[in-house]
């Protein structure tokens, strides 16, 4: 049995680390709010864009002819992996990393085999999992949640987009978590590049009814909004991830509170264990050394 100075260290230990976890979770909470107003502005204008972009694209032929658009063999893969910067999340990046994994596997296990493979992380966390795996790997775009907006995500877009336009890469795909509630984050894969056709039914109805007047030409105004599209298709993306991940650490930070707590009572529950048998024990040495006493 523990001695009662290492039964107190533990309890001293544990309590300390319940006031941490207790503070994250407060920190958490406050972050979630401003992150989930962020997700939650910046949805309906995706949506709405995602919607022009349709209504012009089925009214040129329903395609856009668009560098971006073009199809081709698939050899060299760019992913792009939306993780965070900090730890003490669950298994927020873990997943992450697993479906990035799992993608490779599924789709590109030719293209990996040849070393084609390339990932570009957003986020500290997929960076240093990424490396230990001996992956390709462009980090160059791995802080950008130091300083959170559209300007500072907008070159790892732009990165990609040049990549697929130069031909580096013949399909770029998107994994990062998408915020539902505080309790689940969803892990999403999207194909970023070649950009699929918009189906007309799936996009905002209220939009598609709208008749437009052009200025300049439509095939012009598409060739405008697909980069634009694109660019807030990966900042929609990490502003979802922010969300998430501050959700996911609430939980997370909630959780081992409750543990530490449950931990709490058991060390308490030993260390009065373990204080009642020491005082037992020297009474019974007391009261044997008093009768050995008498006895003489």
């Amino acid at each position: 049995m523990a001695s009662l100075k290492e039964v107190r260290g533990r309890i001293v230990s544990v309590s300390s680390t319940q006031q941490i976890t207790k503070a994250m979770k407060m920190v958490s909470a406050a972050k979630l709010r401003r992150a989930q107003d962020n997700i939650m502005r910046m949805r309906p204008y995706a949506q709405r864009l995602s919607g022009i972009l349709a209504n012009l694209s089925s009214q040129t032929e329903g395609s856009v002819n668009n560098i971006y658009s073009e199809r081709r063999d698939v050899n060299n893969v760019l992913i792009i992996a939306v993780t965070s910067d900090r730890g003490l999340a669950g298994a927020f990046n873990a997943n992450i990393v697993k479906s990035v994994v799992a993608l490779i596997e599924r789709k590109y296990s030719s293209q990996a085999a040849a070393g084609n493979v390339t990932v570009l992380t957003i986020g500290k966390k997929g960076l240093d999992a990424f490396k230990k795996k001996n992956m390709p790997v462009i980090d160059e775009y791995s802080t950008v949640f130091t300083n959170l907006s559209f300007d500072n995500v907008r070159p790892a877009a732009e990165r990609a987009m040049n990549g697929f336009a130069a031909r580096e890469y013949d399909q770029v795909d998107l994994v990062y978590n998408e915020f539902k509630n505080v309790a689940t984050q969803v892990v999403r894969q999207e194909q970023f590049l070649p950009l699929e056709e918009i189906p007309v039914e799936a996009t905002d109805k209220a939009t598609m009814l709208v008749d437009y007047t052009f200025e300049p030409s439509k095939e012009q105004i598409i060739e405008e909004l697909i980069p634009k599209s694109l660019k807030i298709q990966v900042y929609k993306a990490v502003l979802e991830s922010n969300a998430s991940e501050h959700g996911a650490r609430m939980t997370a930070m909630d959780k081992a509170t409750e543990n530490a707590g449950e931990l709490l009572k058991e060390l308490k529950l030993t260390y009065n264990r373990t204080r009642q048998a020491a005082i037992t024990k020297e009474i019974l040495e007391i009261v044997g050394g008093a009768e050995a006493l008498a006895a003489k």
